[in-house]
């Protein structure tokens, strides 16, 4: 059930959860402009910890909605800190940026910047339960999930557990969909990003799917997009491409959550991976520490990482606002989805 602001506001964050303190300071310094909920507490080794909505900007479903979310993967602090610093530099912004305010005029923002609070106060991928949220949707890869890693149930004790077959999603993978569903899929138009850490050696945008190697309808405007960020996002070193080019998994919750969007809505649900292997690569003795694996140590580093990203949500939210007028027209779509199946699926497919 959701709790009013001051419920948590007033409550001391745990130690060893500093993201929750920065985050009570920028629900005080951000309203009355920012709004800020919680949506229920996960309970660990006697800790109460709330499951953070913020939104921000026009809530009609006739504007575009873009969604940030992270710290699905407690080891993967990164992606929490990416979107707490995206929005950090928001609430600064909004004293005294009247652009911004014309962009919320017009666009709707929910952020979600630490889905998996238990795990990340454990230091664990998983959930306290043990479970892996990006493995706990309700549905499966037909073929080709490589075992282990592509969700098991075997034990929550061994990695990638996707929770007891038949059972519930766990509260934290519910309450995510649950803001996907009133938040983003109530639009015409939604763009989200939930951002990771820990595959390869360069950064990666994945969407959907993750189950299948089979398309996403969706794929002119994410060709669109992909051209769109290529241009204005002056030498990115992002690689975007189905998740499916890497491998296939069991229970992902975009793949679930662009399955339950209405006919009526676009929605266009990105995974940023961010290549830690470079991290480990640049300093070695990161691979003796857990958290070395999944995010960098060393401080100038966190801080180029955090920089590097700010200018792709920033530009996530612009390209939302105005996604009229790159969109491929319904009469082009056909000639897009033929250049973005050469460029994602049959090229890949001529080489095998």
């Amino acid at each position: 059930m959701a709790e009013a602001a001051a419920d948590w506001l007033d409550r001391p964050a745990p130690a060893g959860l500093p993201e929750l303190a920065e985050l009570q300071q920028l629900a005080r310094a951000g309203a009355p402009g920012l709004q800020c909920r919680s949506l229920g507490s996960v309970h660990t080794a006697g800790q109460a910890l709330p499951l953070l909505v913020f939104t921000l900007g026009n809530p009609d479903p006739a504007v575009p909605a873009v969604g940030w979310f992270g710290g699905v993967h407690g080891l993967e602090r990164i992606g929490a800190a990416v979107v707490i610093a995206g929005l950090r530099s928001l609430v600064q912004r909004l004293r005294w940026d009247r652009t911004l305010h014309q962009l919320l005029d017009g666009l709707r923002l929910v952020v979600m910047p630490l889905v998996n609070p238990g795990g990340t106060w454990r230091g664990t991928r998983a959930n306290p339960q043990g479970v892996d949220l990006m493995r706990n949707a309700p549905v499966d890869c037909v073929a080709g999930a490589p075992p282990l890693v592509g969700g098991q149930r075997i034990s929550a004790g061994l990695p990638w557990y996707r929770g007891p077959l038949g059972a519930a999603m766990q509260p934290e993978a519910q309450a995510l969909c649950d803001v996907v569903q009133q938040e983003l899929l109530s639009h015409r138009f939604a763009l989200s990003i939930d951002c990771h850490s820990g595959f390869g050696l360069q950064d990666r945008l994945w969407f959907p799917y993750a189950h299948t190697a089979q398309p996403v309808a969706e794929l002119p405007e994410l060709l669109a997009l992909a051209r769109l960020l290529d241009d204005s996002l002056v030498h990115h070193r992002y690689t975007m491409e189905p998740q499916s080019r890497q491998y296939l998994t069991h229970g992902d919750l975009w793949d679930h959550l662009h399955l339950q969007a209405p006919a009526d809505c676009t929605f266009l649900p990105l995974t940023l991976e961010m290549g830690s292997w470079l991290w480990v690569k640049k300093n070695p003795r990161q691979v003796f520490s857990r958290h070395g694996i999944f995010n960098p140590l060393l401080a100038h580093r966190q801080q180029r990482v955090l920089r590097e990203h700010m200018a792709l949500l920033d530009g996530l939210l612009r390209a939302a606002y105005s996604h009229a007028q790159w969109r491929p027209p319904a009469a082009a779509r056909p000639a897009w989805q033929a250049q973005a199946l050469d460029r994602w699926y049959r090229r890949e497919a001529a080489s095998r």
